[in-house]
């Protein structure tokens, strides 16, 4: 699945994006948009996927483009790294991609800033597309940086509650926990000590556990993560506060970070087929929409549910809402051929039969509002959880920086030292944090 890789290579690939993208070839944005589209030509497109599923997948996704298509002929190169890409976006030539697709959202800043990938807008403008009316509001908000649209949504991955019917069945719990009063409450019934460990965790709340990062746990308190000039928020927005507030007391309840971690460290890994919510070792796990096909695939032995993270108790009203990133695709800036890059671009991120059949195929959330209400898409019951999610304009994102996904390092990094006691002043913690940040992003222009 795309949502492994990617989670696997962002923080690699955000650093080389940095330093790649540095020196990357500016051009201007429409450089290369003078080709004929409608004339014989070929277009280079490289994208990340690998596994032999997702790799057919693409390759039915540029056959269908082909044949609307029938003068644009579409190379494609498979498994490319962002460090790769970064690198032909910066060199140019005769193989280097016209269009490219990656699975680092934390690379939107430096792509649009650098002029690497070339602003889209004046190609939805001519093409009669509103970005705002056709992709979810998150999604529109990652492709952006500072005014120019340099990339566009290929697919999304949304991220909610999995939870354990049959653990919940057994502790009394009727419902899935709307607000973060309601989840500790159950996370602690669900926690069944076993001496110095545990037989069952309700959750496991540290910020080294799979997927409970401080951007995931923050999208349900819908943070700003700067101000309007640019500045860290961290330490001014309450919404900090009150996420690294409520994860620690959590981390407390549960037995305390040196437990869990113990804990922790015995379980399986993420990707594997002994992941703890597949064994039953936690109850409940914050995860993305491509959790439910590994999870069923691992045949575990009780019911599995599915609902949207709980919300804040002062934000009860927008339960539903996530956090969502996901797969983008965008021109080169070198390619002299984007009348005709855009074309396959266009097809592959708004045709909607297209992007409800590649999202069948590859199994994360379609990328339009349309796509996301199709009747074709096929899917589990459960998954349609994570298409509302998707949908709800109250769902958030981490925003593009210039440096890409550093100022999301450093803030888990804190998080880090926050709930295992080495940082006890969280408020100076949060200044600190967003003096770094400030820092970071000044020597990054």
């Amino acid at each position: 699945m795309p949502g492994i890789s990617r989670k696997t290579t962002i923080a690699l690939a955000a650093s080389a994006s940095i330093a790649l993208l540095a020196t990357a070839c500016t051009g201007r944005p429409d450089s290369g948009a003078s080709d004929d589209a409608s004339q014989e030509t070929t277009v280079t497109f490289w994208h990340a996927w690998s596994a032999p599923s997702e790799v057919k997948a693409v390759k039915d996704l540029v056959a269908g483009f082909e044949k609307a298509h029938p003068n644009i002929h579409v190379h494609v190169v498979g498994n490319m790294t962002d460090d790769k890409m970064n690198q032909a976006l910066r060199t140019g030539g005769a193989k280097a991609p016209d269009v490219i697709s990656s699975f680092t959202t934390n690379s939107v800043g430096k792509f649009c800033s650098s002029g690497a990938l070339v602003d889209l807008d004046p190609f939805f403008e001519k093409s009669g597309i509103d970005p705002q009316k056709t992709f979810p509001k998150a999604m529109n908000e990652y492709t952006r940086f500072e005014g120019n649209r340099c990339a566009v949504p290929l697919l999304g991955d949304a991220y909610g509650l999995y939870y354990n019917k049959t653990a919940f069945k057994k502790a009394g719990i009727t419902a899935p926990p709307k607000t973060w009063s309601e989840f500790e409450r159950d996370a602690e019934k669900l926690t069944i000590p076993q001496g110095d460990t545990y037989k069952q965790l309700g959750f496991m709340p540290n910020y080294h556990g799979w997927e409970t990062t401080t951007e995931h746990y923050l999208g349900q308190f819908s943070p700003a993560y700067f101000d309007k000039d640019g500045k860290s928020n961290v330490a001014k927005d309450p919404a900090f506060e009150a996420a690294f507030k409520l994860q620690k007391k959590l981390v407390d309840a549960l037995g305390g970070y040196r437990k869990l971690e113990t804990y922790r460290s015995g379980l399986g890994d993420e990707w594997g087929p002994k992941h703890p919510f597949h064994t039953g070792q936690v109850a409940m796990q914050l995860d993305g929409e491509w959790r439910l096909g590994m999870a069923l695939d691992a045949k575990p032995t009780f019911d599995i549910g599915v609902a949207p993270l709980p919300v804040p108790d002062d934000q009860a009203d927008q339960y539903g809402k996530g956090y969502i990133t996901g797969t983008i695709a965008g021109i080169a800036a070198t390619s002299k051929k984007q009348n005709a890059a855009w074309e396959l671009v266009k097809y592959m991120t708004t045709n909607t039969d297209a992007v409800v059949n590649f999202s069948n195929a590859i199994h994360n959330v379609p990328s339009t509002l349309a796509a996301l209400k199709s009747p074709k898409l096929k899917y589990d019951p459960r998954f349609k959880t994570f298409l509302e999610i998707a949908a709800n304009p109250d769902s958030t994102t981490a925003p593009a920086s210039v440096n890409g996904g550093v100022y999301l390092t450093t803030i888990q990094q804190f998080g880090y030292d926050y709930e295992s006691g080495k940082a006890t002043d969280l408020q100076a913690g949060l200044k600190k944090t967003a003096a770094q940040i400030d820092t970071d992003i000044a020597q990054a222009k």
